[in-house]
């Protein structure tokens, strides 16, 4: 197959890798491969603009800062996200992610308490503790920091150099819709931000940093602010011509298949209200959450992204220059080799994500292969023994969902929001705001669209409590390995210090039994410090 080229040289994240780059290694440019300063032409700015996004923000890291475990941000930044909301676990020691993945305490059955292998540390102290610059990528909280202002540089630089750029035929679209592509990155950047540390820098100019350190809450609304800036310029342009023609030139095409492609301006305002309405959803705990917040989530979901929608998408391909087919997405890193045994992994899929399926879910008889229990080594966790893992390319149930699927090409992964995130949000926002039945109709809408196969909730009775609890125990199945599990463990106050844990909960235990009734305690730190090899330069 022909290897697909990014037309690229990947920009430096340097808020981050400046002090770490000898000085005379700056002034390297090959005239080859545009650049800042050769971007000028409309083919340098369209080359630079796929490159800034997919290569800066998803793959740009120089390789001392990644290994064969945590890898690059999809796979790693997100691996950690899924780790930490009990989606997965780890045995592997690198960037000491079995210490960090591992819950403070579990109670078995018998009443015995398996404490965390580190105790008496717990795991904010031992996140504190590594994150230190000499730990470079084994800092667990560097790689999201590195990655998203790695993307926001790379969209800074791509709204500086447009202003030098002239272009044939419609050339107010054409530069309205790069503008509206780097508005949109860097606000997808700034949630990221202030979805998972204490505080950020706000930066709008290229290849600078500054030290004007701000809270979580002030990312956001630096988030929104630049999605509304993309919404602003998408609202003024229309579908075809210069406008897809832009699009198709920016997104590598092996994603312009399946949801990924040329998005209509309405259906990109559209992905913008979803990740809107995320930027309110996960970063309140749902105890707290106001009415007005309710109806600002509904409003926005209401008008955010439907079934039938193009969004942002990446897929493999054989040369694996963005996302590697065997290590490129959390899902892929889950998937059971040709063994199909449990263990047979790095990723291993956690008991109490196969719990929350009922009974006939299509989606765990399609997706999950059960196996002799794996038994991991006890000094690197207490939590992480597992009977299953996911089924490379499914067991071949017709119409429904498949998790992973290590053939090129093959598995669609979910750049920014999706139908089934926004039709859930929009069910809890229901839920909250006295509409019951219209969230038992949005949970049933995402069970057909993935092919579950479950009874409809519609038509039945179910009380307040119990609608909670099933778009709780939906969004786990229907969003698992998209990066929001630890958000909604930690919304929801299970995974934070002091929290209600995980009861009921199935852990296979040392010696293979099966607990049906344990109780995980997490006590996970809820937000991250700004890592220290920012700090330090």
């Amino acid at each position: 197959m022909k290897k697909f080229k990014i037309k690229f040289a990947a920009l430096v994240a340097i808020t981050l890798f400046m002090a770490a780059c000898d000085k005379n290694d700056l002034n390297i440019i090959n005239p080859n491969q545009p650049t800042p300063g050769s971007a000028t032409t409309e083919i340098g700015i369209l080359a630079l603009s796929q490159g800034s996004i997919y290569i800066n923000g998803f793959r740009g890291l120089d390789a001392k800062f990644n290994d064969g475990v945590y890898g690059f941000f999809w796979s790693g930044a997100i691996g950690m996200h899924e780790m930490l909301g009990d989606n997965i676990g780890i045995e592997a020691a690198n960037a000491f992610l079995n210490q960090f993945a591992c819950p403070d305490a579990v109670t078995l059955d018998n009443g015995t308490t398996v404490l965390n292998p580190n105790s008496p540390k717990t795991h904010y102290e031992l996140l504190r503790q590594v994150n230190a610059n000499a730990n470079q990528g084994a800092n667990p909280t560097f790689h999201e920091w590195a990655n998203m202002y790695g993307l926001n540089n790379g969209a800074n630089n791509i709204l500086e150099v447009l202003e030098k750029v002239k272009f044939s035929g419609n050339a107010d679209v054409k530069k309205k819709t790069l503008q509206a592509w780097a508005y949109f990155w860097k606000g997808f950047a700034y949630a990221r931000i202030g979805s998972i540390y204490y505080a950020g820098l706000i930066n709008s100019k290229a290849n600078e940093t500054n030290g004007n350190f701000v809270a979580k809450e002030k990312i956001i609304e630096e988030s929104n602010a630049n999605f509304d800036k993309a919404a602003a310029l998408l609202g003024g342009l229309a579908a075809g011509g210069d406008y897809d023609a832009v699009l198709k030139k920016i997104i590598p095409s092996f994603c312009q298949v399946g949801k990924g492609g040329a998005l209509s301006p309405a259906a990109w305002v559209r992905n913008i209200n979803t990740l809107k309405a995320r930027n309110i959803l996960v970063n309140t705990p749902a105890a707290s959450m106001t009415a007005a917040q309710w109806g600002s989530v509904l409003s926005l979901t209401n008008t955010g992204i439907k079934a039938d929608d193009l969004t942002f998408t990446g897929r493999s391909n054989e040369s694996g220059d963005i996302w590697a087919i065997q290590t490129g997405t959390v899902a892929a890193k889950a998937t059971a080799g040709a063994t199909a045994k449990a263990g047979d992994n790095t990723y291993k899929i956690s008991e109490r994500l196969v719990q929350e399926f009922k009974t006939g879910d299509k989606r765990l008889t399609q997706n999950f292969v059960l196996s002799t229990a794996w038994i991991g080594n006890p000094d690197r966790g207490n939590a992480f023994n597992t009977r299953y893992a996911l089924k490379d390319g499914g067991t071949g149930v017709a119409g429904t969902m498949i998790y992973s699927n290590r053939t090129s090409g093959a598995t669609e992964l979910y750049l920014v929001g999706t139908y089934e995130e926004n039709e859930l949000m929009k069910a809890e926002a229901k839920i909250n705001t006295n509409d019951v039945v219209g969230a038992l109709a949005s949970i049933d809408a995402v069970r057909t669209a993935q092919g579950a196969g479950l009874a409809a909730l519609a038509g039945t009775t179910v009380s307040l409590a119990n609608a909670k609890e099933e778009v709780r125990r939906e969004r786990r199945c229907a969003l698992a390995f998209r990066g929001l599990a630890f958000y909604d463990a930690r919304r929801y106050g299970i995974s934070e210090k002091g929290g209600a844990g995980k009861t009921g909960a199935v852990v296979v235990d040392g010696t293979g039994k099966v607990n049906t009734n344990a109780t995980v305690k997490y006590n996970y730190l809820d937000y991250w410090d700004v890592p220290d090899n920012e700090l330090a330069y």
